[in-house]
């Protein structure tokens, strides 16, 4: 291409310079580290969730970080008992207005979350006041230490429609409300958000979890104390999750409403993903915590150079083709088959794809103990394509398609 492709989103009528946002988090806790984030080229920040200290005095339990590690790969996955900012509501509305002071063209969304519809309306109008560009309301803080508040909110109909409103009549800002992901179906909670008036849809909060025992002291971790509870998990183990969520919100004809994707965003990939099944922004903090705000560099340059070969101008172009790609299982064609390939120059005869596809598939693979060679036999391969994603070689397994009415054809002529 030409000219370098547009990675600026119009959201709700807010114009963000590039689609990476913090979320809600420890991330974006006070105005050092956003003015840093700012600097470091984030292009919006989700503020820390703001709350009514006369109504709810936050203190944070200690430690509350567990990381979830598996096969050697560190933090695939993050455990947080945090809760909503534990700093004083003037502190935070201060910072917000140094920030959109310092930085007028950078967008700043104020998440809040009260206890009553005084408290919702206050946050809503203070913000608006201080200079926020949107407002976020947080339904879905899995660990809040009010009955009032966070994932129970989430989960009850009646109390998103009503908050929404209240908020909607309390400022002219727009408004997302985020979705607990600790529901079965987020869909009728976000059209009650929709009944309520809201502008859009923030998904997926912190799926609720468990990662790990002290063996020692047969103590679920974060070990608080001698106790632990259910709490927050993210990073890259919930995208699957999360993607999910998002492609159904933007499926949705009833509701019909711009998404700001979060959940396991770490490159321009994962953003990728979110943009193609229906995001308009992506929301980020488990990656930040590992790696911090610097990312936020190959996040832009990913996606820039991604538009660029597929000569796309765009990014708003791609938003959501890959989701009006999505059927119900019902729906799937069943007359084109795959079998699977290995390539025996690439095959280092480790036996994996012969024992998974034995065990825990078709017995379709069969091993050559003397020249330690892999095969298919194509007459019982069904095409699960085990083999292929079990083996270490990334490139050795490929599949092969095979059009079965053809092959019914040819059968008859034989």
């Amino acid at each position: 291409m030409k000219n370098q492709p547009n990675i600026s989103v119009n959201f709700c009528g807010v114009n963000f310079p590039n689609p990476f946002l913090l979320s809600s988090s420890p991330v974006g806790n006070h105005a050092e580290m956003c003015s840093r984030a700012f600097d470091a080229g984030w292009g919006g920040i989700v503020y820390k969730t703001l709350n009514v200290e006369k109504t709810f005095k936050v203190i944070m339990p200690s430690p509350r970080l567990n990381a979830y590690h598996y096969e050697g790969q560190r933090m695939v996955g993050l455990q947080n008992a945090e809760q909503i900012s534990d700093r004083g509501l003037e502190d935070n509305i201060r910072d917000i207005k140094e920030l959109k002071k310092n930085y007028p063209k950078k967008v700043l969304v104020s998440s809040i979350m009260g206890l009553n519809d005084e408290d919702w309306a206050l946050l809503a109008k203070m913000s608006q006041d201080a200079g926020a560009d949107m407002l976020e309301l947080n339904f879905s803080c899995p660990q809040m230490a009010n009955e009032k508040g966070g994932h129970k909110v989430g989960q009850d109909y009646g109390a998103v429609e009503h908050y929404t409103e209240v908020v909607k009549k309390a400022c002219t800002l727009p408004v997302m409300a985020k979705m607990t992901p600790n529901i079965t179906d987020m869909i009728p909670v976000a059209l009650a958000a929709k009944r309520g008036g809201v502008d859009a849809i923030a998904a997926i909060n912190t799926v609720r979890a468990i990662t790990d025992i002290d063996l020692d002291n047969m103590t679920p971790m974060p070990t608080i104390h001698g106790s632990s509870g259910i709490t927050g998990f993210s990073g890259a183990a919930v995208k699957p999750m999360a993607l999910r969520f998002v492609s159904e919100l933007y499926n949705s004809k009833e509701l019909s409403l711009p998404i700001s994707a979060i959940g396991g965003v770490q490159t321009w990939r994962d953003a990728l993903h979110f943009f193609l099944l229906g995001g308009t922004t992506v929301q980020v903090t488990t990656a930040i915590m590992k790696y911090g705000y610097r990312i936020v560099e190959d996040m832009i340059e990913g996606l820039t150079d991604y538009l660029a070969q597929k000569n796309i101008a765009n990014l708003s172009d791609i938003i959501g083709r890959a989701a009006t790609k999505l059927v119900p299982p019902p729906q799937f064609t069943t007359r084109y088959q795959v079998v699977s390939e290995i390539n025996q120059d690439k095959c280092i005869g480790c036996g994996q794809c012969y024992f998974a596809c034995y065990d825990g598939a078709n017995q379709a693979i069969e091993f050559d103990s003397v020249k330690r060679k892999a095969r298919v036999n194509e007459e019982r391969c069904v095409g699960c394509t085990l083999c292929k994603h079990i083996c270490p070689k990334w490139d050795c397994i490929t599949t092969k398609e095979v059009d079965t009415e053809k092959c019914k054809h040819a059968a008859i002529f034989d």
